[in-house]
């Protein structure tokens, strides 16, 4: 039970750090005003390349940013490093040992760009090689499939956000989430029933976009790494672009529409794919889509936050599935806490 217990830690751990990071978070924040940064590159593996991909629209939609990943084969297998010298680079990752992560951030200090760790180690690797470091304040995690850590870094990534802008209303905002991931892990009992009866699906594809696309992503590797589903995520809009010729009778499909400038789209999209057979569950906060499918009523907040709320209920679906198809939320197969890669 490791895990469940880690998962329902998520509101304290966000509370810690808007008490505790925020001082450090605004310390780079007014070093890339300072410098006139206006482009970041992320470094990240796994669940925190999910983190990297909301730091893509949010850093892009929210600051103008140009946010690109670091792909980090390119230090590590190549020995190429293209020109950041002008950037803020961000190391993301839970432990702070990836070797490949951590290249990056020594190549792009090497080059004199403003590099950043966010990490759970404050000793590791990756932090030392950053000029900045603002730790997830996450506590120890056990569990193999990282929950809390994750929630953690893009609670980060929004705060950096807000930091960047010095907007007062998204600071309040942020203030509101943990009360808001309360209320999510309410709904524990409704997503359990619904995992429940997907515990024979084998398959399905995982639709957001937007914003929700990075908790698309995660939710589909949490389904891989604990239930042995093979989880497919796509942005709504790529999915159209070929994918879509999948569906058929009763095909699975799990998606994410929150209230924003895609919930048109994807409530359009839903009900066409419920049309031509498909089976659905949706994480919403808008009621209206219950038209369309079963939904697990996600707290309402504001768009550029729903990726924090909506990743709770995904979690908790992925550990209940996992549990139905009796699997080892504690032991996934062949997975390790620490992934080294070069």
């Amino acid at each position: 039970m490791t895990m469940r217990t880690e998962l329902g830690e998520s509101p304290d751990i966000v509370e810690r750090l808007l008490q505790g990071a925020l001082p450090q978070i605004q310390v780079v924040a007014d070093a890339v005003h300072a410098r006139n940064i206006d482009i970041t590159v992320i470094a990240a593996r796994g669940t925190s390349d999910h983190a990297a991909l909301y730091g893509q629209y949010i850093l892009g939609a929210r600051n103008g940013m140009l946010v690109a990943p670091a792909a980090p084969s390119l230090v590590s297998l190549y020995g190429e490093m293209p020109k950041v010298g002008n950037a803020l680079v961000i190391g993301i990752s839970q432990s702070g040992r990836s070797p490949d992560v951590v290249a990056v951030l020594d190549a792009a200090r090497r080059q004199g760009a403003l590099t950043v760790a966010f990490t759970n180690d404050r000793s590791s690797e990756l932090a030392v090689a950053a000029e900045y470091l603002v730790e997830l304040e996450a506590g120890e995690e056990r569990a193999v499939a990282a929950t809390k850590t994750y929630l953690a870094e893009i609670a980060i990534v929004a705060m950096l956000s807000s930091a960047l802008s010095g907007d007062a209303e998204s600071r309040e905002q942020l203030h509101a989430i943990p009360a808001a991931l309360r209320v999510a892990l309410e709904q524990e009992e409704t997503v359990a029933r619904h995992a429940v009866t997907w515990a024979r699906e084998n398959r399905c594809a995982v639709l957001a976009r937007g914003f929700q696309y990075a908790t698309a992503r995660e939710w589909a590797l949490k389904l891989k790494e604990l239930a042995e589903v093979l989880a497919d995520p796509y942005s709504a809009a790529d999915f159209q672009h070929g994918p879509i010729a999948l569906v058929g009778g009763g095909f699975p499909i799990l998606a994410i529409a929150t209230t924003g400038p895609a919930l048109e789209g994807m409530t359009e999209l839903l009900g066409r794919l419920r049309g031509a057979g498909a089976r659905l569950l949706i994480l919403s906060d808008a009621p209206e889509l219950a038209e369309v499918g079963p939904v697990v009523p996600l707290p309402s907040v504001p768009e550029w936050l729903a990726p924090l709320v909506a990743i709770v209920p995904a979690q908790l679906f992925a550990y209940h599935l996992a549990r139905a198809r009796g699997m080892d939320t504690e032991k996934p197969r062949n997975l390790h806490k620490v992934t080294l890669t070069l």
